[in-house]
């Protein structure tokens, strides 16, 4: 047990480098079948981890540079549990996407394994620089999978994305040695664990360009993070990424690594840095808005199946942002069930483009029309799948955006309104879609002679449809975990559990509401001289 997470971050490597002897057909054998061990550790993982504790569990350490106290530590909270869970889940289904691929197999299958290794330790890295080194090496494999594998504008795609988000690391970067710096000063020694660094006290006294030291740090971290999301108007490299990567990649990108932006949002801005969050929340909550509006009319606009679905992303990941910056425990537990909804429906949505894809050569919806009568099953999948993107009641969507709709309504009515026609853009989009696609008169003569989806097809389609339907009617196994943030204490919906930072983040959501905090100290007669104490509850004093 005490190695659980280890073997969940290494094994994928391992299982990279037993194929090297192997033929190119045997690898994606051995490929499948170390996915498939990483999922039944992770389903393993969910039923031993234990909701009443609010701390880090399973955690694994070992010394790595010991004069600066920087471990190779690993552990797993609620909200990493359930990216974890999603992302041992995609691996396999990546896979299954390039099961009859032919060209560099074992390339290709080696790559998704370092994906894999490099995923699932961001999401368990307890230590502030393990944790930038997977989210670097996230990179490496992924730039290979588009520019090797991708179509006809993949160094261009593979080049974008690199320089997008290498762009982000670094100013996070600075950001990591700049807290870590300052930890330093304030306590005499050195710590790398993330969870030290919610405790920092920043003065107000260090400026430039009229920004505190904490808002600056602030804003390093987001915009790493708002890149990867990606938040407008910082998505323009995803599109290019999505339509160029082969199947597998757009799959992994889309349901997993956009949420390495979300988590980092929760597990470093708004911890970290928590007074420079609510003065930017605004602003996020807007330029969210502006995601979920320009994604779904852009959506809207396309005759490319997989720009279609690339665009939809930008509007869908919105909603995370929007629910992340409500601050409060339905939005909350909206976007981090979203983030899970989002990763399946849209990765089932990119197998189904690249299956149609590799049997007909073309993702336009001109070339389509009629495919209901060609290809049923197709068509049943398509269908469900996209009945689940665009939130129909009783599938997994629906949940994640009526709790962050209702906690944003909650938090701001106006913006609530706005982000839900939203919704309705995506319900037009996405039916339009269906109609050019599988309704209609067969109007090639192509398309009458598709053949339906494949058994490994069906394999991989199957498990995700019906965890879309075990969300959409019970889920409450999936909302118990991953929230973030505490509820007030006479909300019926506050939680019972919160992570391990939680008393510290409690302290200064109460010290943002100076009017609530006087209330509070109504009997001292300092309450007034000493307002700054409710601005900043971890100052010195």
């Amino acid at each position: 047990m005490d190695s659980l997470l280890l073997w969940l971050v290494i094994g994928p490597l391992l299982g990279a480098l037993f194929c090297l002897p192997f033929a190119e057909k045997i690898s994606k054998y051995i490929t499948l079948g170390c996915t498939l061990v990483g999922f039944v550790l992770s389903i393993f993982l969910y039923f031993v981890f234990s909701p009443e504790n609010s701390g880090m569990q399973f955690q694994w350490s070992s010394v790595w540079i010991a004069s600066f106290q920087i471990r190779f530590a690993l552990g797993v909270d609620g909200l990493s549990l359930l990216l974890v869970l999603l992302t041992k889940l995609m691996v396999p289904i990546a896979v299954l996407a390039h099961w009859r691929e032919t060209r560099h197999l074992k390339g290709l299958m080696m790559n998704l394994l370092l994906l894999d290794t490099a995923m699932t330790g961001t999401f368990l890295a307890t230590d502030i620089f393990l944790f930038y080194v997977f989210w670097e090496l996230v990179l490496i494999p992924m730039v290979f999978i588009i520019g090797i594998w991708g179509s006809a504008e993949r160094i261009y795609a593979a080049l974008k994305f690199f320089l997008y988000t290498f762009a982000g690391s670094v100013l996070m970067l600075v950001a990591i040695f700049w807290i870590f710096s300052a930890f330093a000063s304030q306590h005499g020694y050195y710590s790398a664990d993330i969870s030290s660094f919610y405790g920092l006290s920043w003065s107000k006294d260090v400026r430039f360009l009229g920004l505190t030291a904490q808002e600056l740090v602030f804003l390093a971290f987001t915009i790493a993070f708002a890149i990867k999301v990606p938040l407008f108007p910082f998505h323009t490299w995803l599109p290019d990424a999505h339509v160029q990567a082969p199947t597998g990649g757009s799959i992994l990108l889309a349901a997993v690594l956009l949420k390495m932006g979300t988590y980092g949002l929760l597990r470093f801005s708004v911890p970290i840095c928590p007074e420079a969050f609510h003065s930017f929340s605004s602003m996020l909550s807007y330029l969210s808005i502006g995601g979920i509006l320009y994604g779904a009319w852009v959506a809207f606009q396309q005759t490319d199946f997989k720009k279609l679905v690339a665009y939809s992303s930008v509007s869908h990941m919105g909603f995370v942002v929007l629910g992340i910056c409500a601050m409060n425990t339905e939005s909350l537990r909206g976007a981090v069930l979203q983030m899970v909804n989002h990763g399946l429906s849209t990765g089932a949505l990119f197998f189904l483009v690249g299956a149609l894809y590799e049997r007909r050569h073309s993702r336009k919806f001109a070339d389509f029309g009629g495919l209901a009568k060609a290809v049923p099953r197709y068509a049943f999948f398509l269908t469900f799948v996209s009945c689940a993107s665009m939130a129909v009641p009783g599938l997994n969507g629906f949940v994640g955006e009526f709790l962050i709709l209702l906690g944003t309504f909650a938090s701001d009515p106006w913006l609530a309104g706005i982000a839900a026609t939203g919704v309705i853009f995506g319900a037009a989009y996405t039916l339009i879609m269906l109609r050019q696609v599988l309704f209609g008169p067969i109007t090639s003569e192509e398309n009458k002679l598709l053949p339906d989806l494949r058994r490994h097809e069906m394999i991989a389609l199957v498990p995700l449809c019906l965890v879309m339907i075990w969300i959409g009617i019970y889920p409450q196994p999936f909302l118990k975990y991953g929230v973030p943030f505490p509820a007030k204490k006479d909300s019926p919906t506050a939680l019972a559990h919160q992570p391990f930072w939680i008393e510290e983040w409690g302290k200064v959501s109460q010290g943002w509401s100076k009017v609530s905090h006087c209330e509070e100290r109504s009997r001292s007669r300092h309450c007034e001289e000493r307002s700054d104490e409710a601005i900043s509850p971890w100052s010195s004093p």
